[in-house]
């Protein structure tokens, strides 16, 4: 039997199992922990080096050795962030619509930014965070197994990896995978931008931390009894946008390659603009201004020293301060790792993958709209859309009001959601499958409520909250379609006996593969875009530019 790298003594009792130490070069960890039968998980294995002090918005770096073996079976600490959802806006007002509409000379720090904060208590959470889990079969059935690597999302702004419990995807896959979940900096840890950055230091770095685990998967999965060729990397919302990213990344060209397929479940593309735009360059004076190192000459030297508790205080309230749902420190064009806007990247088609499964839930915008706000200030679709598009001159935020005020939504409520559901999520999944051509497959969650979100508890087998629908040929169908998509990389490969119909690549037809609940019952059956729909993305890719998509 060959090794694949572990270190362990073996009897004859240990002749099927999985060894319970790996010994990575670097660090040996061992485990014989189980959070699912059949399953062994090796908890907080370092794939970096503490991003901590003088390594603030620096690159990662690999992990210094450390002596003896370490003990992987309790999870690793949080990276810096406001549980639970993080600092979504809570402006009625985008703070940056003047300086865009008037043309505002030079850089300041709008007023709304300019306000106190309490302490904030971050001991649970650390900034040396860059760690990752690794699920195994607890029985070794193959030399080398397909790999499933989970990006949590949370805005970029909020998650860990001990909040997915990525070991189900072991024991849904019948023992057939390793899976992943990884860390990544969030929120200003993690995407603080701006020339001052630029020049001290590295931009991105959440994404960077991303790209870095990909690389440790690369070099260290086999160990493990992973395959580096058959890498799968998966992510929700922000994690799903951090898919998109990392299908663009180096202008869709990366080489080598790190993943072969990508699946993305509600894919997050907020306006994301050029490092040395005025919306970060203000994010990084407000930043500065809320810490106090604006009086000094190396700003940056100063902010690597401030304490992680301030830097996630002032974070946190300068997201507060943005618009309604919206978040605020988020990936930027930073020339070299991200070098040019996404939705240019994919027009292109140059894409990294192989193959690709989307998804997107019935209704992704409502979560990030509040109903209250929106009635208590009389806020109309205009005053909506210049919040959440602040670039946008009066025609185009003319063209939004047209557009939505015509597909039979009545309530401001109703089309503010449908707006920031189809301009942030829907819309993007569309450009992304687009580039894909015949490569990609797409699925609509529309149980309802069909929430954003919502689909992580039929995703998972074991997720914090349970899913409502609990007939298991409908769970089994859902579930086997992204286990398909990584072991076989085709959604129609069946593991097993299935309710699930053919299902033709979007490229092909526009067909997708809807999960729905009705007064009927359950239902799983394909259905052609709407035509609608395509229409409203083909006006939002149109003006992507101006949103900085």
């Amino acid at each position: 039997m060959r090794s694949l790298g572990f270190v362990a003594v073996f009897s004859c009792a240990f002749a099927n199992a999985q060894p319970a130490a790996v010994d990575l070069g670097y660090a040996s960890y061992h485990s014989e922990l189980s959070l699912t039968d059949g399953v062994t998980s090796f908890l907080g294995i370092r794939y970096a080096a503490s991003p901590a002090g003088d390594q603030r918005w620096r690159a990662p770096q690999p992990p210094s050795k450390v002596p003896g073996v370490q003990n992987a079976t309790s999870p690793p600490p949080q990276c810096h962030h406001v549980p639970l959802a993080g600092s979504p806006g809570i402006s009625t007002t985008s703070p940056f619509r003047n300086a865009y509409i008037d043309e505002l000379p030079g850089v300041c720090v709008p007023a709304p930014f300019r306000i106190s904060y309490p302490k904030v208590d971050v001991a649970p959470y650390s900034e040396d965070c860059l760690f990752l889990n690794v699920h195994v079969p607890s029985e070794w059935k193959a030399q080398s197994l397909p790999v499933i690597v989970f990006i949590h999302g949370g805005g970029y702004d909020a998650g860990s990896a001990s909040l997915y419990p990525v070991q189900d995807f072991v024991a849904l896959s019948d023992f057939g995978v390793v899976a992943v979940g990884l860390q990544y900096r969030l929120g200003v840890f993690g995407f603080l931008s701006g020339s001052k950055v630029k020049e001290s230091g590295n931009l991105n770095v959440g994404l960077l931390d991303q790209n870095f685990a990909l690389q440790w998967i690369q070099k260290h999965i086999s160990s493990f009894g992973g395959d580096p060729a058959k890498v799968t990397i998966w992510g929700q919302s922000a994690g799903a946008g951090g898919m998109l990213q990392h299908i663009v990344a180096h202008g869709g060209n990366t080489q080598p390659p790190l993943f072969h397929t990508v699946i993305a479940n509600s894919p997050f593309l907020p306006p994301q603009y050029q490092y040395d735009d005025p919306v970060p360059e203000a994010l990084y004076s407000a930043v500065v201004s809320h810490v106090g190192c604006e009086s000094l000459d190396n700003s940056m030297m100063c902010l690597r020293g401030v304490d992680g508790a301030a830097l996630l205080a002032a974070g946190t309230y300068i997201g507060a301060s943005s618009f309604l749902g919206t978040f605020t420190f988020l990936p930027v064009v930073d020339g070299a790792f991200i070098t040019e806007r996404p939705t240019e990247t994919l027009q292109r088609g140059q894409v990294n993958g192989e193959m690709l499964l989307l998804t997107t839930n019935a209704d992704e915008g409502a979560l990030f709209v509040n109903p209250d706000a929106l009635v208590h200030n009389n806020i109309t679709l205009h005053a909506y859309t210049r919040g959440l598009f602040p670039r946008l001159d009066p025609a185009q935020v003319e063209q939004v009001v047209k557009l939505y005020s015509n597909i039979g939504l009545g309530s401001i409520v109703d089309q503010a959601s449908e707006i920031m559901g189809d301009s942030i999520f829907v819309c993007p999944t569309y450009y992304i499958a687009a580039a894909f051509k015949l490569r990609a497959w797409k699925a609509q969650f529309a149980v309802p409520p069909g929430l954003h979100g919502q689909d992580l508890s039929y995703i998972f087998s074991t997720f914090a909250v349970p899913p409502t629908v609990t007939d298991p040929a409908f769970l089994d169908a859902f579930r086997q379609s992204f286990m398909a998509a990584a072991i076989t990389q085709n959604p129609n490969t069946r593991l097993r006996p299935s309710m699930l119909p053919p299902w033709s690549a979007w490229g092909e037809t526009q067909s997708e593969m809807r999960f729905l609940q009705s007064d009927s019952g359950l239902i799983v059956q394909p259905f052609v875009t709407d035509d609608g729909e395509l229409e409203r993305c083909e006006f939002w890719r149109s003006i992507a530019q101006v949103n900085s998509q």
